[in-house]
């Protein structure tokens, strides 16, 4: 797939920008924030070099996971919830009640919760506490999005599928999913980064072996300062990977979108 010249000027942007807040970062870190806590890209580099790339793959690969059922999970369970808003308009305020209950409960006040309920994980296997707030971090945004699309649809392609004998379920399917789609995908492009936040916190309340909350835990005990930025660095370029790993997807699978598109 051949670049525009408008995509290889906001990468070269991203680029030129990512540069300069390191450098910032490093002259800031060995001048006025010496004194602080605050390690320079170096030393973080460094430590994650010592770390070696198999520990990273360890916790970052048990998270994922969990981040990935969790994201299937509350993905599947928004486009049902938004179809039915669409079956069965007289459930529709139940159904978006519902939706906008669980994105206001903070995540830090239910991650107890599940985790008494739940339990903890065997060894080696994925945190269902995890897993749980992974899916509610998807959940809303999911149900959103589609509720949105779905209700984008074309009303002449809506009447033609009427004229036809069509019903509900046949709209549904034949028009409004494929209008859709661009908002679905767009929803999944915040969820995916959502998703792997949700999961990170589930790990915070205990019972893992393995993951990224856990590093950053033993970080924090042994005042690692340096480990903790690289995990936290790493976390922030695995949320960047997937916000474009969608942006992406929404961009072949959706080329009318402008959305998509930008």
């Amino acid at each position: 797939m051949r670049l525009s010249r408008a995509s290889v000027r906001s990468l070269r942007t991203g680029v030129l920008g990512i540069v300069a807040l390191v450098a910032l970062w490093w002259l800031a870190a060995a001048t006025v924030l010496s004194g602080a806590r605050i390690p320079t890209p170096d030393g973080v580099v460094a430590t994650a070099v010592d770390d070696g790339l198999g520990f990273y793959a360890l916790h970052f690969g048990m998270t994922l996971q969990e981040a990935a059922v969790g994201f299937a999970y509350g993905t599947v369970a928004g486009l049902v919830v938004a179809s039915l808003v669409l079956l069965l308009p007289v459930a529709e305020r139940v159904l978006m009640q519902v939706a906008v209950l669980s994105y206001c409960v903070p995540l830090v006040a239910i991650a107890p919760v599940l985790f008494i309920v739940i339990g903890n994980p065997d060894e080696g296997q994925r945190s269902g506490t995890a897993t749980a707030l992974a899916a509610l971090s998807v959940f809303f945004t999911t149900v959103v999005g589609t509720v949105l699309g779905l209700r984008s649809a074309d009303r002449s392609s809506l009447d033609v599928v009427s004229v036809f004998g069509g019903g509900r379920v046949r709209r549904l399917v034949k028009v409004q999913l494929v209008a859709a789609l661009p908002s679905i995908l767009g929803a999944m492009r915040i969820g995916a980064p959502a998703a792997f936040l949700g999961a990170i916190l589930g790990e915070y309340v205990g019972g893992v072996q393995r993951g990224v909350a856990l590093v950053l835990k033993i970080a924090q005990q042994n005042v690692d300062v340096e480990q903790a930025w690289a995990v936290g660095i790493g976390c922030a370029l695995v949320a960047g990977a997937f916000y474009a790993l969608f942006g992406l997807v929404g961009r072949l699978v959706t080329p009318w979108s402008r959305g998509a598109a930008s």
